[in-house]
């Protein structure tokens, strides 16, 4: 694997939603500011982060004297309190942070962070209540990524039913317009050249596709 880049990041609001972001961030060694105005919440975080500030996210001044032109990301996490992350998105812009990211919470919110330059913008408990409905629909889906455009990779638990059968028996492309990405048996990887691969009850089969195409799989097996 590669070595990334060491970044900075800057974690606006630091609630279960950016503490999470910000903690996973400082776990792949880069540099994250976290800032709340909660002197609970900074505390909590004070041992996790690079640096912690209390401050209110909301307030153009007290981000334009953190230097914020520095770093590589802003994450705006405040997605209930409306003005200060329409504020906060504003202000780490106009500060010059090339990438930002931000929480919506609403449609308009959305709209709003939009129109104000955000590159990135997170509905996190509706994309999270999507992943789980589709575990909740299939039983068999265990995970699933979505890569745009109507596409995604499912990740199948392979059932009895299938147990036996090999890749090419499945004849993916053929029937349900889908790809296999591979096969992890164990702790073994085997990928979609191995089409003579047997699957074992519990495998793992990774598919690229379409929604409906996926789906209509996932209901046959």
């Amino acid at each position: 694997m590669p070595n990334l880049k060491r970044r900075n990041f800057a974690v606006i609001g630091l609630g279960s939603f950016g503490a999470t972001i910000a903690k996973e961030l400082a776990r792949f060694d880069n540099y994250v500011l976290g800032i709340d105005r909660d002197p609970a919440a900074v505390n909590r975080m004070a041992d996790e982060l690079s640096q912690c500030v209390i401050a209110d996210g909301g307030d153009e001044a007290a981000l334009r004297e953190m230097g914020l032109d520095g770093y590589d990301v802003a994450v705006i996490a405040m997605g209930e309190d409306l003005e200060a992350s329409i504020v906060s998105s504003i202000t780490v812009k106009m500060a010059g942070v090339p990438e930002v990211w931000a929480k919506a919470t609403t449609r308009m919110h959305h709209r709003i962070l939009s129109k104000v330059g955000v590159d990135r913008i997170i509905h996190p408990e509706e994309q999270m209540g999507r992943h789980i409905a589709q575990m909740l629909h299939n039983p068999l889906v265990r995970d699933y990524v979505s890569l745009g455009n109507g596409f995604h990779v499912v990740n199948i638990v392979v059932p009895e039913r299938l147990a036996g059968k090999s890749l090419a028996d499945l004849n993916l492309l053929e029937r349900f317009d889908l790809r296999c990405v591979g096969v992890m048996q164990g702790s073994t990887y085997k990928g979609s050249e191995h089409a003579d691969c047997t699957l074992e009850e519990n495998d793992r089969l990774m598919i690229l596709g379409q929604r409906s195409n996926l789906r209509q799989f996932a209901d046959t097996v």
